[in-house]
């Protein structure tokens, strides 16, 4: 099917569709490859039909495929030093179809190109999370929260390190501020000499 097409029917509102599921399994196969090559124009413009349906209750080989795509999918682009998406939007199109970030997160090993796609995204999340909203802009299931919390634990934890090791301080910093209540995050001296505010 033309690509203007694959895309208008993989984010079109699930009761576009009699079927939205059958719909999806459909699409997969074309969408699968449109994802891995670029060429699925909207990673990050609009809620994934993946992220619509219940693909787990598929029959065990299409569930089994849709969960192998996505993670592959997450670490070629993990790797990628120029990724046809930003980072951002692929990680959250990965989370809200998986319904969790941990095998995301777990899957971020360190390296050069995976540690410069993990500074922009704390970058980008921090923004939201410091001012306890969510970063995320198209899941919306109720694994939403659950995935915000432990993103936020994950970036105090493990991801403020490897950015202090990799030459991103201020990054590292405010990562670990999460880990405080509100106030307290606003009111530490950080804020009074960081070089990203200043």
């Amino acid at each position: 099917m033309p690509a203007d097409v694959l895309r208008m029917w993989v984010y079109e509102v699930s009761d576009h569709f009699d079927d939205h599921a059958a719909a999806m399994r459909r699409l997969m196969p074309q969408l699968a490859r449109a994802m891995a090559d670029g060429s699925l124009d909207g990673i990050g413009w609009g809620a994934h039909g993946l992220s619509r349906v219940n693909w787990r209750s598929w029959p065990a080989e299409q569930a089994a495929a849709v969960e192998a795509f996505v993670h592959a999918w997450w670490q070629d682009q993990l790797t990628a030093p120029e990724p046809p998406y930003p980072m951002e939007d692929v990680f959250e199109t990965c989370a809200s179809v998986a319904r969790t970030v941990t095998p995301f997160l777990d899957g971020w090993v360190p390296g050069p190109v995976a540690d410069g796609h993990l500074a922009h995204c704390v970058d980008d999340w921090l923004y939201d999370l410091l001012s306890d909203s969510d970063p995320f802009r198209w899941w919306y299931d109720d694994s939403r929260d659950a995935g915000v919390a432990r993103l936020r634990t994950w970036l105090t934890q493990q991801a403020a390190p490897r950015l202090r090791a990799c030459g991103q301080p201020d990054l590292a910093i405010r990562a670990e501020l999460l880990a405080l209540p509100y106030d307290e995050r606003w009111a530490h001296p950080y804020w009074a000499t960081a070089s990203a505010t200043n």
